[in-house]
């Protein structure tokens, strides 16, 4: 019994003992796969997602604060400012201050103070992305009510801050506004386009004219500031800088006094004025009617309010580069054909009569009545038309057709201005084959000679023209950046026999001596040259058209004004225009006075 009992204890001893042995090692294992565990997910957040964890952490404290450049100033030829930048204030928000579902009521009251449709500032806000770390502007330019509003209202606003930066102003408001342009914050359309040269959602760019066409000068270099901020948003520390660097300052070849002096010629008539130097093509003064205040895109502007703008009678189309047809002006280039192709010589008479048939069309004079005989100085003189039927119907379609495209019709002049999009139209036998499926006439050639048919030109290409005979037989090309190169930089000569140039000068003083421009025959400027123009313009009124230079000798500035259906001769309703701006150019350039001598007295008789 006693060794039975014994053998039993000692069993149930060894059987409490199973496994003992290995339990240590059992819990060693785990010990192992849960460190193991742990190490491979610190390893992992260390190694693989690291980066990407610290850069989370570093939006929900770090803010990048940019600071935009800025803009470069415009000034006119001598040194008056045309364009500048006041200080304002505007309003930005902060995406990642706030959860997403936060932001509703904030946007509703910012809507309410800024008078700006909630959608719209929800769609600007999606846009950039509610975990952007970067300020995104939502207004500019906001009045000291908004401002005081904000600040009333700033437990609400949480994320929302005002800040003070450059607002673009225009100190002549519409003078020279179809010349300047102006600026606006960038669509999303030309977000899309630009943001390869570092273009920003919000950036302010230039719209149009100067703006647009020297964007890159006049915007500058971004800077801005990467600081700490807390839970609050509060900046702790400034964690680097760089600083924004401003545009570059621009100078344009435009006098602003001779500009102001052309719109106030031009007054309430839809048209346009065009001034330059018939040297090189400098413009000293272009004018587009009717204008606008380029100063309302420099705040946010609305819908309506565009809708508003384009009403009345298209005020941003600059006329100066629209086309239309040249009229009488164009007997310059029709003059220029004859003499040059050989027909003609200067001493040429040709009758005129009350109206010519050409190809079984009848063509009339202006007068109906005919001038009797006449050279060419008197032609132009009287702007007869049966005249230049006459020469056109000689020289025939190609030569004058070639002649117009030497004079720079047809094609771009190259000014810097983007809203130069139309090159005009010198029409030919193979345009009029496709548009109209018919050949070139002799009627067609006769209608061109007195710049009527399917001819188009600018207001601008006109001045071209008349900077021809002004400066004896170049081209010039028109241009708004100042520089100091040589006149022959910007022209090209036409090759014209000084016989051609000197009829010209001849023809064009006569109009003004004694002919139908009659009007600049005064002593308030000195003697000029000229040509009128009045052009068909069915079914409305009559356009009329008048250019001038002066001094008629020595020119140094051409004139060129067009009067959009005004329903008056040009002589009548142009030339005055044109006069009005010469004696503002020569008021403001008279030649100094001698000074010092007292003049000598006269000799006693002995």
């Amino acid at each position: 019994m006693t060794l039975l009992q014994s053998s039993s204890v000692n069993r149930q001893q060894s059987t409490r003992t199973v496994g003992r042995r290995f339990q240590s090692v059992i819990i060693m294992v785990i010990t192992f796969l849960l460190l193991s565990g742990i190490g491979a997910r610190l390893a992992y957040l260390q190694l693989i997602t690291g980066i990407q964890n610290r850069e989370l952490a570093d939006k929900n404290r770090i803010r990048l604060i940019p600071k935009q450049p800025v803009r470069g100033n415009i000034f006119d030829r001598k040194g008056k400012i045309l364009a500048s930048n006041n200080l304002s204030h505007s309003v930005f928000i902060w995406p990642i201050a706030r959860k997403s579902g936060d932001w509703p009521h904030t946007l509703k009251r910012l809507s309410q103070i800024l008078n700006i449709p909630e959608a719209e500032i929800k769609k600007r806000l999606e846009k950039a992305g509610y975990n952007s770390t970067s300020l995104l502007r939502i207004a500019r330019g906001i009045n000291p009510a908004q401002i005081t509003a904000l600040k009333e209202y700033s437990n609400e606003l949480e994320g929302v801050e005002v800040d003070i930066e450059a607002l673009r102003t225009y100190p002549n408001g519409e003078t020279a506004a179809h010349i300047l342009g102006y600026t606006g914050e960038m669509n999303d359309e030309e977000l899309t386009k630009r943001k390869d040269d570092g273009y920003r959602l919000g950036d302010v760019i230039g719209q149009m004219g100067v703006e647009a066409a020297f964007e890159k000068e006049l915007r500058g270099d971004w800077g801005g500031q990467q600081v700490e901020v807390d839970g609050k948003g509060r900046v702790q520390k400034i964690l680097g800088e760089k600083l924004a660097k401003g545009g570059e300052d621009v100078h344009l070849t435009l006098d602003l006094e001779l500009q102001q002096a052309a719109e106030k010629a031009l007054g309430n008539q839809k048209g346009a004025l065009v001034a330059i130097d018939p040297k090189n093509g400098a413009v000293l003064a272009m004018v587009s009617a009717p204008a606008f205040d380029p100063n309302i895109f420099s705040k946010r502007i609305t819908a309506a309010t565009w809708k508003q703008l384009q009403s009345k009678d298209h005020p941003f189309v600059n006329r100066a580069l629209r086309v239309f047809p040249p009229a009488s002006t164009f007997k310059i280039v029709t003059t220029t054909a004859g003499l040059e192709s050989g027909k003609f010589t200067p001493d040429t008479i040709l009758n005129t009569y009350a109206s010519l048939n050409i190809g079984g069309v009848v063509f009339a004079d202006w007068n109906h009545a005919g001038f009797g005989p006449l050279g060419f100085v008197g032609a132009m003189a009287m702007s007869s038309d049966t005249f230049f039927y006459q020469v056109g119907r000689s020289v025939g379609g190609p030569t004058l057709i070639d002649w117009t495209r030497k004079y720079g019709f047809g094609q771009k002049t190259g000014i810097e201005l983007s809203s130069e999009d139309l090159p005009g139209l010198v029409a030919d036998d193979a345009w009029k084959r496709k548009r109209f499926y018919q050949e070139w006439t002799v009627g067609d050639t006769v209608n061109m000679s007195i710049g009527q048919g399917f001819l188009q030109t600018t207001p601008l290409q006109v001045a071209v023209m008349f900077a021809v005979p002004a400066n004896g037989g170049y081209r010039v090309k028109p241009h708004l950046l100042k520089d100091n190169e040589e006149s022959k930089s910007w022209r090209v000569s036409l090759e014209m026999k000084p016989e051609t140039i000197k009829i010209l000068r001849d023809g064009l003083r006569s109009v003004v001596a004694g002919g139908t421009g009659k009007a600049l025959n005064v002593t308030t400027i000195p003697p000029a040259a000229g040509k009128s123009g009045t052009a068909e313009a069915p079914p409305g009124l009559s356009h009329a058209w008048f250019g001038a230079y002066a001094p008629y000798d020595k020119p140094k500035i051409v004139v060129v004004a067009f009067a959009e259906h005004s329903g008056g001769g040009g002589g009548k309703v142009a030339a005055p225009i044109v006069l009005q701006v010469l004696e503002a150019y020569f008021k403001q350039n008279q030649p100094a006075q001698p000074s010092g001598d007292k003049p000598a007295e006269k000799k006693k008789e002995e």
